[in-house]
């Protein structure tokens, strides 16, 4: 069992930025694909950005704002997100995978976080 647990999620004004940390237990963190999702009230859950070592995939949507690292010495995964718009508005989950491949679908994630709220208002 890996344990995900996210923190740093808040209200923000449009424009801002934001770092979320997720800090992972129980199995050996540097062999698992970390993720990061997000899912707004009515919509699907929805890829944000996943890192395996260095180096990161980003959703069309947050490319170009949003930085994903990992420090496995702390077990813990990054989202750094800048000029954050309204329509980033979401819960954002943490998610692992056993594995090397990067994928972006929540389905192949076998462990996720409780989220944590991120509101951008305008």
């Amino acid at each position: 069992q890996v344990q995900l647990v996210e923190s740093g999620g808040g209200l923000v004004q449009a424009g801002g930025s934001l770092r979320l940390s997720c800090a992972a237990s129980g199995r050996t963190f540097s062999n698992y694909v970390m993720a990061w999702f997000r899912q707004a009230p009515g919509k699907e859950r929805e890829f944000v950005a996943a890192i395996r070592w260095t180096g990161g995939v980003y959703a069309d949507s947050v490319k170009g704002r949003c930085t994903i690292s990992r420090d496995n010495a702390k077990n813990t995964v990054y989202l750094q997100i800048h000029s954050l718009k309204p329509e980033d508005t979401a819960v954002y989950y943490c998610a692992a995978e056993y594995g090397v491949v990067v994928t972006t679908t929540p389905n192949n994630y076998d462990y996720w976080g409780q989220g944590t709220q991120v509101t951008v208002s305008s």
